[in-house]
């Protein structure tokens, strides 16, 4: 049986060493950091989300704020929030929660967020510095930053010789995680739904993330046996045997099959989920020690 990567232990670690570097901060004479939520309509689940990232950004001591705005707000009021935000020096992190109503672009809406300020690492700025490999100022997308401190758990950081193989090519996840396995030397492949043959791709991973909104896809034959597996899906499926209309989570990784092959694998949930509100956290106590003209922490 493989080793299970448990993510709300790292997350732990990681908020512990935030408010350590909080206070670490208010001993060098500067303002707590501060984090900016802005939800636009009554999406439940970007309800429960905010209200996470809310409490946990208050957990570590942050100067925390939110502003939900009604579904009918204007792109126009959105963006000038957004701008007042930008100007405001207590703020060093501003989050927009997706998906915003149909009639605002959410593309305009991220790229108007001020590079330094954005901790989601969404604005084309912080896109263009992950790829380049300019690590000392960009802001990682938070699942993919989480994922890589899990791998990096079990691995080490030096991935020199592997081979990485990400299937999903989003701008969220997948294409920044393959840019975080370059930086540490793995040979990486991005697979996605059209890519060929793909259980026999997958099976050549050292390490496999799993990014395809897909439940159970990757099943245990596609596992190299002692590999890495890191699955990012949540996909809320049936689960007649707990009753009925009643569901549960399940990953984009048939888990059982694959526990029983990998070396090391993280479950859903536990795994990758808790790790990015923490790596949240963590981008917006860098962004305030940047601002603040100190040494970017490392987590």
């Amino acid at each position: 049986m493989s080793k299970i990567i448990d993510g709300k232990k790292t997350a732990a670690e990681v908020i512990e060493n935030v408010k350590a570097l909080v206070a670490d901060l208010a001993a060098k004479g500067h303002a707590a950091p501060g984090l900016a939520v802005v939800i636009v309509g009554e999406d439940p689940a970007s309800q429960v989300y905010v209200a996470s990232k809310s409490r946990t950004a208050k957990e570590c001591g942050f100067h925390s704020v939110q502003h939900t705005l009604s579904a009918e707000t204007s792109e126009e009021k959105l963006l000038e929030l957004i701008g007042e935000l930008n100007a405001d020096s207590s703020i060093h992190g501003i989050l927009v929660q997706l998906p915003l109503p149909g009639h605002i672009d959410s593309g305009k809406v991220i790229q108007a967020i001020a590079p330094e300020k954005d901790v989601d690492g969404f604005t084309f700025a912080n896109v263009g510095k992950l790829g380049t490999g300019e690590m000392q100022t960009a802001f990682v997308p938070c699942t993919p930053a989480g994922s890589m401190l899990l791998i990096e758990r079990v691995r080490g950081q030096d991935l020199s010789g592997l081979n990485a193989v990400v299937i999903g090519r989003s701008n969220i996840v997948g294409k920044p995680m393959a840019s975080l396995l370059l930086e540490a030397n793995c040979t990486v492949t991005i697979a996605h739904s059209r890519t060929k043959d793909l259980p026999a791709l997958a099976r050549t991973a050292d390490i496999l993330v799993a990014a395809v909104g897909r439940p159970e896809m990757v099943k245990g034959d596609w596992v190299k046996p002692g590999a890495t597996v890191i699955d990012v899906g949540i996909n809320r499926i049936a689960a007649p045997e707990k009753g009925e209309g009643k569901t549960r989570l399940v990953g984009d990784v048939a888990y059982q099959e694959a526990a029983s092959v990998a070396g090391a694998i993280t479950p859903v949930p536990g795994g990758v989920g808790p790790m990015t509100i923490a790596m949240l956290m963590a981008n917006t106590i860098v962004s305030a020690y940047l601002a603040a003209g100190l040494a970017r922490p490392r987590f």
